[in-house]
């Protein structure tokens, strides 16, 4: 009886061990199958992803998140979206500092967002610290490619309640 349930034992191990190296390797190979099928992907850079974090109610994040859609809306040249642009100026902006704005824009033929005509390639947003009741952002706009890049520097005052109230091209500080 001792070497029958010896026997037993090592065909139900034997079993289960067959099972476990279908169970892994069936659908490995069934995967690389299908990969096989499938065209090769294009060869993607070694450049480490980038990460984007906020903080909600934090002005710089607030103005980043201004800043970023308002470039996207406005920066499609096939397709401007000119009605997003607008609901994110009535979002973000104090109605004061919007008709303000929009004053600045008609006598200067530009964007008062951008200061600008065209839509810059990149941009940052930097902390400047509080100013009385608010908060000042540095928004660092890039204008351009390559070697011919110009640099635009604006200042946007940022209310308590986290509402832009102006946008300058001078420090508040």
């Amino acid at each position: 009886m001792n070497s029958n349930t010896t026997a037993r034992k090592l065909v139900r191990r034997t079993a289960l061990i067959a099972g476990l190296v279908a169970a892994v390797t069936l659908p490995l190979g069934l995967t690389g199958s299908a990969q096989a099928s499938a065209p090769a992907p294009a060869k993607v850079s070694a450049v480490a992803p980038r990460s984007v974090s906020g903080t909600f109610g934090q002005a710089v994040t607030r103005v980043a998140d201004f800043y970023g859609a308002y470039i996207d809306a406005k920066g499609d040249y096939e397709d401007p979206d000119v009605t997003l642009a607008t609901v994110l100026r009535d979002h973000y902006l104090t109605p004061d500092f919007a008709q303000r704005l929009g004053v600045w824009e008609d006598a200067n033929g530009a964007d008062g967002v951008l200061r600008a005509q065209n839509v810059p390639a990149q941009w940052t947003v930097t902390d400047n610290g509080a100013v009385g009741n608010g908060h000042e952002v540095v928004v660092t706009l890039t204008f351009g490619s390559g070697g011919t890049t110009q640099k635009t520097k604006l200042f946007v005052l940022v209310e308590r309640y986290n509402h832009i109230v102006d946008i300058g091209t001078t420090s508040s500080r």
